[in-house]
């Protein structure tokens, strides 16, 4: 994961909340321990979007998965994010990792501003974009 690829990827989410939901978005991108790459939002998204965004492409590379998956095993095991002992973790539906083609995390993005489905609709989209990336599979 590169700042050009957070980029593009911020961009392909921004035309795809527009497209397809006509609202505005915050988008995070993080390499593959968790920290920050880029960050965007778009004018009038939720102020609040900006924290879980981050918060989402954070737990999504610091646990190897996406977010809905982690908010399964959370339920499945009756545990709280706070069983980890890192209280940046969140199991809120809208972050997903991002691997190359033989599994390789490379980063995550994380998305917020919407519906959780429609969180997760996007996430997956930019995860599928930047792991088709050449970049990511040279």
């Amino acid at each position: 994961m590169n700042a050009e690829l957070a980029g593009h990827l911020i961009a392909a989410a921004f035309a795809q909340a527009r497209a397809d939901y006509g609202r505005p978005i915050c988008v995070a991108v993080c390499d593959r321990y968790g920290f920050l790459i880029a960050f965007a939002g778009m004018d009038d998204a939720p102020v609040r979007s900006i924290q879980i965004s981050q918060g989402k492409a954070y737990t999504s590379a610091r646990m190897g998965v996406d977010t809905d998956v982690f908010l399964q095993r959370l339920h499945a095991n009756d545990l709280q994010a706070s069983s980890f002992c890192d209280d940046r973790l969140t199991g809120l539906p809208g972050g997903c990792v991002v691997k190359t083609r033989t599994g390789v995390v490379t980063g995550a993005v994380g998305i917020s501003g919407l519906a959780p489905d429609e969180d997760v609709a996007i996430a997956r989209a930019l995860a599928a974009l930047a792991s088709a990336a050449p970049a990511m599979n040279a």
